[in-house]
């Protein structure tokens, strides 16, 4: 069983490994934006705050996905727990150790896919060409200058991390632009490892 962290741009393939560590691992994943809105629609109490504030079209605060993410650790995980999209900051991150120390979990590495932003820029607007060319339906945030924008404010916010978990030696960093399969047999040699 292993808890990690996966950092990296928009587009560097978290989801697809942790796709592959929650079939292959029996992982389970923790994405903030999935829990937000599987909450929402739960009409539990915490759905019923999370509801409220994205209909008032304000951020939701860090102590609701705090509150989130401890439901779920209550659940347990046989694999471990994947957490995709949080923390974002550096206060969440002293507060995911803090609820993690709580839980007597720990965190058993932070994995960076690290990317070349060209190289990843061109990496997506593929994808959309190969949405358009298949007929399916191109993400709003699949244009260059969308993603530009993301992975502008991804380096801005997240970048922080990288120093944090880096000085707690936790930090794992990966070729992003390797090969599926390669990015994968590297990311369980970390997990094997922890």
């Amino acid at each position: 069983m292993a808890n990690i962290i996966l950092l990296g741009p928009p587009g560097a393939g978290k989801g697809t490994q942790a796709e592959k560590l929650v079939a292959g691992r029996g992982m389970v994943q923790l994405s903030t934006g999935d829990m937000l809105r599987e909450a929402k629609s739960s009409g539990s109490e915490m759905g019923r705050k999370v509801a409220e504030v994205m209909e008032r079209g304000g951020l939701v605060t860090d102590e609701i996905v705090i509150g989130l993410i401890e439901e779920k650790l209550a659940k347990g995980a046989p694999g471990g727990f994947i957490f995709d999209g949080f923390p974002r900051t550096l206060k969440q991150a002293d507060a995911l150790a803090e609820l993690l120390a709580r839980k007597g979990l720990a965190l058993d590495a932070v994995i960076e896919l690290v990317v070349d932003d060209a190289a990843l820029v061109g990496r997506i607007v593929k994808r959309a060409d190969e949405a358009r060319a298949k007929g399916q339906a191109v993400r709003k945030d699949d244009t260059p200058e969308v993603f530009e924008v993301r992975l502008r404010e991804y380096y801005k916010n997240t970048a922080p991390l990288i120093g944090y978990y880096w000085a707690k030696k936790s930090l794992r960093q990966l070729d992003g632009m390797a090969e599926m399969d390669a990015v994968a047999a590297a990311v369980a040699k970390v997990l094997d490892k922890a």
